[in-house]
């Protein structure tokens, strides 16, 4: 883990040929063992870490199956837009927080 300690948001790299869409699907699969359903798409992020430049393309999904197991994260949480400034988020995911907070009505009604 790069960032012990730190909230990240479930998803990993797009493969060869993959779709980021199909990638969400994938990793979350993978990492949640639950299925999901993208309900939209949030600002794509370019974070600049001192080895390295990623690029998160966050979406809105809603669960649609499975049980949740973690496989690769040591917990998870649900949170309500106040407690989302509260965990100590890795410094990409930070403003696809802010987005979320402020617009979290418009999204929670994408989700449904």
């Amino acid at each position: 883990m790069n960032l012990p300690g730190c909230w990240e948001f479930p998803g990993g790299k797009v493969e060869a040929g993959e779709s980021p869409e199909n990638c969400l699907h994938r990793e979350i699969g993978e990492e949640l063992s639950i299925e999901i359903r993208i309900c939209g798409a949030l600002t794509p992020v370019v974070h600049a870490y001192p080895t390295q430049v990623i690029q998160l393309i966050p979406f809105l999904g809603s669960w649609q199956g499975g049980s949740l197991k973690l496989t690769e994260h040591a917990q998870s949480q649900w949170l309500n837009k106040e407690d989302l400034l509260f965990l100590n988020w890795a410094p990409a995911d930070i403003p696809i927080v802010r987005e979320l907070e402020t617009n979290w009505e418009n999204f929670l009604a994408a989700t449904i």
